[in-house]
């Protein structure tokens, strides 16, 4: 089933997969890598001005990387502001997408987290590094193909 934005994207030629609607009615959308920058600067001029949250996942051993992305419509006099999720999927070998952060600079630190837990690059973010492990870990921890350390092997490295 095609939403109203899934709707107006293909008026407007751009090219995207309407993955319907989640529990909560919230149109979901999934975008390419490669159109993703674009598309998220055409979302905030249409006034998606909130980036709620980005998180990813690792959908399945072996398979592609997803990054998510909960934008939300706030305007003033509106008790129930639109919401929309897009999904930019990436191969596990080299997961490149275009990171936002000079649309939300709030998809700072969560960027970062996606990158720490699955390896997940965003191109042109300003300070992609690890947030949450050592600078020194080997591998992406939240991928389900992630074979953990001996913990004595983490000990002795200290």
């Amino acid at each position: 089933m095609q939403g109203r934005l899934s709707a107006w994207l293909v008026k407007h030629g751009l090219i995207h997969r309407s993955l319907g609607f989640d529990y909560q009615g919230i149109e979901t959308l999934q975008i390419k890598p490669e159109d993703w920058h674009s598309i998220a600067v055409i979302f905030y001029v249409y006034g998606y001005n909130y980036l709620r949250s980005q998180c990813a996942y690792d959908v399945a051993p072996g398979g592609l990387l997803a990054s998510v992305y909960h934008l939300t419509r706030i305007e003033d006099g509106v008790d129930q502001p639109e919401e929309l999720c897009i999904k930019v999927f990436a191969s596990r070998r080299n997961p490149r997408i275009p990171s936002v952060f000079w649309v939300w600079k709030s998809v700072d630190f969560q960027e970062r987290e996606s990158y720490d837990m699955l390896g997940i690059s965003y191109d042109n973010h300003p300070r992609l590094k690890r947030i949450l492990m050592p600078e020194s870990w080997i591998g992406w921890p939240l991928r389900k193909d992630y074979i953990a350390p001996n913990f004595y092997e983490i000990q002795d490295a200290h």
